[in-house]
């Protein structure tokens, strides 16, 4: 199994990110701890790209905000379903791949609360790239759409058949609220969040999501591999109680 000599986040801001700390888990769990971790706190591509090609040898980066949708200009080979964003690439031997795991990782962390997707209605306010990925894995998993415009429109996609007319919903996100805001959940019970901050727990809906899109992310890189990879739970509780 081909593993990188660094592994870590960029975007901005990442100061708060738990994604590091997953990296660790997961991959001492899989008996990895080479690696060095590397915070790439970046606005854009450029400052991105000039910060990669100082390190040497093979890296592994998450992606955030707000470096998805254009990090597709330096991949060599990606897994993209048209979502035109990117949230995980891997550079082996000077070739960097990309792959979006926002969208599974959204309807895994729902799973892992015990909820079907199919048939269920979700309103989503928002257009860029996260809001393109969970559209699109929420109408492949059989789900339905209500789209809210917000700061940015929703272009046509993939899910353009899963969206109905505004009607009750069983789920709203709103993609458009500030990072690591809260919610006030008694004023709206079927509110999802996908911020986090530091008073946040293993069991708000934005970290289950994280640590479900990380766990995918090796998934598919290491497809052809088999992997005993832990399971969210684990994963969740080494997180907040290690």
């Amino acid at each position: 199994m081909i593993m990188p000599e660094y592994w870590g986040i960029a975007g901005h801001p990442i100061k708060h990110s738990l994604t590091p700390k997953i990296f660790k888990i997961i991959g001492k769990h899989l008996g990895i701890v080479n690696p060095k971790m590397v915070f790439i706190d970046v606005e854009n591509i450029e400052e991105f790209e000039n910060k990669i090609n100082m390190l040497e040898g093979n890296i592994w980066i998450s992606i955030t905000t707000p470096l998805k949708h254009a990090i597709g200009t330096l991949i060599d080979n990606s897994q993209d379903s048209g979502v035109n964003s990117i949230n995980q690439i891997m550079r082996i031997s000077d070739k960097i791949f990309g792959i979006d795991t926002d969208g599974d990782g959204f309807v895994n962390a729902l799973r892992y609360f015990g909820i079907s997707i199919s048939g269920s209605k979700l309103k989503l306010k928002g257009g860029g790239s996260t809001a393109r990925s969970i559209a699109n894995s929420w109408s492949k998993e059989g789900g339905e759409l209500i789209i809210i415009e917000g700061r940015r429109k929703l272009i046509n996609g993939s899910w353009d058949k899963s969206i109905i007319k505004d009607t009750e919903s069983d789920f709203f996100l709103d993609l458009d609220e500030n990072p690591g805001s809260l919610i006030d959940k008694d004023s709206m019970q079927n509110k999802l969040s996908i911020t986090y901050n530091k008073f946040s727990t293993e069991n708000d809906f934005a970290i289950v999501m994280l640590v479900a899109q990380q766990l995918k992310a090796w998934e598919i890189f290491y497809k052809n591999e088999e992997l005993n990879l832990p399971s969210i739970k684990i994963v969740l509780n080494e997180l907040f109680n290690s």
